[in-house]
């Protein structure tokens, strides 16, 4: 990934530099880091292409953490992909109760076996893309909620261990001082 120097040297950020290079949107903060999370996820899931940069240009009016939503988009990936369209598809089915039924009349309606392998094409690629706008919309909210949670679970685990350290360095100065 590269720097913000190199990135406010880039002449096609050149216009919104002074934005996208904001120290808040590059921070890991309590609420920056689940909305980075969530719209990586929402971004993987949305398009097959281009969604690392559409997920660092979303961070900006969501002020997420730019560097967790690029890589929050790597859920989906080349390797992952066709796993994710065979988990799209049986989604989009479940929720619409698609049914061959509703194949075989469109099927009626157009002559043919091509007419009929087209419309089953674009029936299966229909459910499809609905199967992957229910998957942006529930990991992204789900990502929102162990982000959140992860996140106060480690502040709540650094503050213990720094106030155990701090209580046994006093008992070690007050014995100190007994003594």
């Amino acid at each position: 990934m590269p720097t913000r120097d190199e990135m406010a040297s880039n002449k096609w950020l050149e216009p919104i530099a002074h934005r996208f290079l904001s120290p808040e949107l590059w921070r890991f903060t309590r609420r920056s880091v689940p909305r980075g999370v969530a719209l990586g996820l929402f971004c993987a899931f949305i398009i097959p292409v281009g969604q690392i940069f559409l997920a660092a240009f979303m961070a900006l009016p969501a002020r997420a953490n730019v560097p967790l939503s690029a890589i929050a988009t790597f859920i989906t990936n080349p390797f992952t992909f066709p796993f994710w369209i065979v988990v799209a598809n049986r989604v989009g089915s479940f929720i619409l109760k698609i049914d061959a039924a509703a194949g075989g009349l469109a099927g009626e309606e157009l002559q043919g076996e091509r007419g009929r392998l087209l419309a089953e094409f674009f029936q299966t690629a229909g459910v499809t893309a609905f199967g992957f706008l229910v998957l942006a919309v529930v990991t992204a909210s789900i990502g929102h909620v162990v982000s959140s949670w992860s996140w106060r679970y480690i502040v709540a685990r650094r503050r213990s261990r720094r106030l155990a350290r701090m209580e046994a360095d006093l008992d070690r100065k007050l014995e100190a001082n007994k003594q």
